[in-house]
């Protein structure tokens, strides 16, 4: 996985998890300072109860939308066109007990070719990942074999290791060709740019030849502005959920992806000759609950003109 990864990266990565398992050991000793440090979390079931808007909360979050996105890439190869990719991100599958079987059922009626997921498979960073991992072995078979995955801000490296096992494809940094009728288009994978920082788009795509296309999952809608300038032609995101408890009409009340304009927040995006996507997420963090900010599932179609 390191050298996957790359050493530097790695090594990035595995201080802040080193840094993450101090934390935790230290909130299993009963330290109230690192307990602050997840207040809001509790402060925002504390409010949802007195308002007694929990059950509306989980019903909302149950409650997912198919989302069809049509993308058209004028330089798609022939094969491709109208390839479906399911898109899946930050499922957080270990927040609510009803949430993993909500998902399943609403994507086996859904025609697609392909599985993408933009990370966070995990909730609480400080907490075990037993449980979201054995969600994930639960899961993972119930989505088309060709499936790629990434790794987000709430997942460590081992977390590779288990969904590897169970049958996905985890890029780190790492590129894989997607082969149809003899031609082809690239699934990039970068690792988490948002928490661990171990990201490296330019070894993500390195050999791809030129003029191939070439499709970025990268957890946070952060690097659109690198991914664009490195000449990707699609970004596919995750991480930001809309905003998950929103003001009506879907405005987000606050946001964890610094340095985004509001449209990379949720939904399509363009940044120069770059097309982007953001997805709301399937699941939710922190709380388990979504106001005005529907969970998704997304499908996007490729396509190479506008029909």
């Amino acid at each position: 996985m390191i050298e996957r990864l790359g050493p530097e990266n790695a090594a990035r990565r595995l201080v802040q998890e080193k840094r993450i398992e101090r934390q935790k050991e230290a909130v299993a000793q009963g330290d109230f300072s690192l307990r602050r440090h997840l207040s809001v979390d509790r402060a925002a079931k504390y409010i949802l109860s007195l308002l007694a808007l929990t059950g509306e909360g989980e019903n909302n979050l149950l409650n997912l939308e198919i989302v069809e996105n049509v993308i058209v890439l004028p330089h798609l190869p022939p094969a491709f066109e109208g390839f479906r990719l399911l898109h899946l991100t930050d499922l957080h599958c270990d927040i609510h007990p009803r949430l993993m079987d909500a998902i399943k059922q609403q994507i086996q009626g859904i025609p697609h070719d392909a599985v993408v997921l933009t990370g966070d498979y995990h909730n609480q960073i400080l907490e075990s990942f037993e449980a979201s991992m054995e969600a994930m072995r639960r899961f993972i078979p119930h989505l088309h074999p060709v499936r790629f995955a990434i790794l987000g801000n709430h997942d460590h490296l081992e977390n590779a290791f288990s969904l590897e096992q169970s049958g996905l494809r985890v890029l780190l940094n790492e590129k894989e060709p997607l082969i149809r009728d003899s031609q082809r288009i690239w699934i990039c994978g970068t690792d988490d740019n948002h928490r661990f920082k171990s990201h490296d788009l330019r070894k993500a795509r390195e050999g791809i030849p030129s003029g191939e296309m070439t499709i970025l999952l990268s957890h946070s809608p952060e690097t659109h502005r690198e991914a664009a300038a490195l000449g990707y032609d699609l970004q596919l995101s995750g991480h930001t959920h809309g905003g998950q408890i929103c003001l009506p009409g879907g405005i987000p009340i606050l946001h964890n992806a610094p340095g985004c304009r509001r449209e990379l927040i949720a939904g399509p995006w363009r940044e120069g000759s770059m097309l982007g996507y953001t997805s709301r997420g399937a699941g939710a963090a922190g709380v388990a609950a979504r106001f005005f900010c529907p969970p998704e599932i997304t499908i996007h179609t490729l396509r190479s003109r506008a029909c």
